[in-house]
């Protein structure tokens, strides 16, 4: 049996009928981790040992007549900004290369309670900052469909983990679309939750209003799976949402022959009249919102008005968040420190411009620059002033729709290389991702179809807060009538 085929519902289910065990699954992961990739590099490290030990001892409650829980034995794969205590959590940096957490993330805490292995830390851009991997300080990270071209970012490792079969799961982190993204370059189904729906808490902070933790995975019900897992209120992160405003609801009920006669799906037509919107990704998109009007789903034009302004709006706020999280690494309380510095400044500043990458400085400088005085109210404040208007543009929306449709990013994957020295276009690439973290709404990508290159093209489903049962239906009722999450990288077929 070639377990990389296997869902990871059909793993699950296998485990618990003690028709796998899983240390055969975790043997089987290991290996094939060991054997693939060094091509593709989605991973920084990998927990042979902890997860061999893990997996017996779910072999162990399995015989003994417990059961383990709903993940029992499932291989996880998680981004190296998510804490994981006794394992190193790097961010992909220098400065955090050799630290490892006193404590696990609440989300590695939930996937242990229900039965998950830990199998290994991902490849990601330095401390999430970057859309295409390559801004990592410890490795570069390739997709799997063609290893020439970058797997998207931040959570690059994560997507190429899921994409090459190395794990059928995985978490990453979004801020402004580094699952949805990635997930879309690579070919696989990524998960944005809604703000507050999964703790925050062992999330090494990026923007701290825009972070959100997710699930990858090869279908939609895989990504409910783990979503049902991770999900959920934690009372140490002070951005979880209690029940009492969100209560957290069954995510897999409705997948099985998902219904979505009726449902009002959004065309925002500034998405679809940007300039720079590539025609093959234009035309699967078109094509996936075929397949679900056949599903019985009905199409309604609708506006975005501040969409022009988002991408300006973000790198504002995201970059002033990531200048203020990141003046906790100065060489002092943890992390690198420089050799021989002459006096305290001389070991700050040296030490974070020795141990920080360009892209997190550019960021820092540019975070640093709009929160100071003189500049605070023309662009910071200025820029949280747009993103009420962008969370209103949404909520206008869908008082008119159930849904939102657009594509995940306007190209397919770009060459590696080819937007190292043109930072602008890079943060271009996320026009259709970033409002979704500005108005903190769940986004899901998909794939549609694959450009005459052969790299994935990704299909983007918003919902309204909190409303990811109806956003998991949309996708599961469109890959109910199309293969195309099926379809595999030559590599993961080896």
């Amino acid at each position: 049996m070639d377990l990389s085929q296997l869902t990871a519902k059909q793993i699950v289910s296998r485990i618990k009928s003690r028709e796998l065990s899983a240390t055969e699954v975790i043997k089987h992961t290991l290996d094939r981790i060991e054997r693939l990739d060094g091509q593709v590099g989605a991973f920084l490290s990998v927990h042979r040992e902890q997860a061999a030990a893990r997996a017996r001892a779910i072999d162990d409650r399995l015989a003994a007549g417990d059961d383990p829980g709903p993940l029992a034995g499932l291989p996880v794969a998680v981004k190296d900004n998510i804490c994981t205590r006794g394992a190193r959590t790097t961010c992909a940096s220098h400065i955090l290369e050799h630290y490892q957490p006193p404590y696990d993330a609440g989300v590695v805490e939930r996937l242990e309670a229900a039965g998950a292995v830990i199998v290994g830390k991902t490849n990601l851009d330095e401390f999430a900052m970057g859309s295409t991997t390559e801004n990592s300080g410890l490795g570069q990270t390739r997709n799997p469909w063609e290893l020439d071209h970058v797997p998207g970012g931040s959570s690059g490792g994560s997507a190429a983990a899921v994409a090459a079969r190395l794990t059928s799961v995985s978490l990453g982190s979004d801020t402004g679309g580094s699952i949805r993204q990635p997930a879309g370059f690579c070919g696989v189904c990524g998960l944005k939750p809604t703000y507050g729906r999964v703790s925050r808490y062992g999330l090494v902070a990026f923007g701290s209003s825009l972070d959100q933790i997710g699930p990858f995975a090869t279908d939609v019900h895989d990504i409910a799976l783990l979503l049902s897992a991770i999900a959920g209120h934690d009372e140490r992160d002070s951005t979880s949402v209690p029940p009492t405003m969100a209560a957290t609801p069954d995510f897999l009920a409705g997948l099985d022959n998902a219904d979505i006669k009726g449902l009002k799906v959004g065309l925002p037509k500034e998405y679809y009249g940007q300039a720079g919107l590539d025609a093959e990704v234009s035309h699967a998109v078109g094509e996936a919102i075929e397949q679900i009007k056949a599903a019985g789903a009905e199409t309604v034009e609708v506006s975005l008005p501040h969409t022009d302004y988002a991408v300006a709006c973000y790198y504002l706020i995201a970059t002033a968040e990531a200048s203020s999280n990141l003046a906790r690494y100065d060489g002092v309380h943890y992390g690198y420190r420089t050799p021989s510095p002459s006096d305290l400044i001389d070991l700050y500043s040296r030490s974070r411009a020795e141990a920080f990458g360009d892209e997190v400085k550019r960021r820092i400088m540019l975070g640093t620059y709009v929160l100071s005085a003189g500049y605070y109210e023309a662009y910071y404040l200025k820029a949280l002033k747009v993103r009420t208007l962008i969370k209103r543009d949404f909520e206008r929306a869908f008082g008119e729709v159930d849904v939102i449709c657009s594509p995940v990013s306007p190209t397919p994957a770009f060459r590696i290389g080819e937007t190292v020295d043109d930072p602008l276009a890079m943060y271009l690439s996320d026009i259709y991702t970033i409002s979704a973290n500005l108005a903190a709404i769940p986004g899901l990508s998909v794939p549609c179809g694959l450009s005459r290159a052969g790299l994935p093209i990704g299909l983007q489903i918003l919902g309204r807060h909190f409303d990811e049962p109806t956003v998991l239906r949309v996708g599961a009722a469109y890959q109910a009538r199309t293969d195309h999450h099926r379809q595999r990288p030559p590599i993961a077929s080896a």
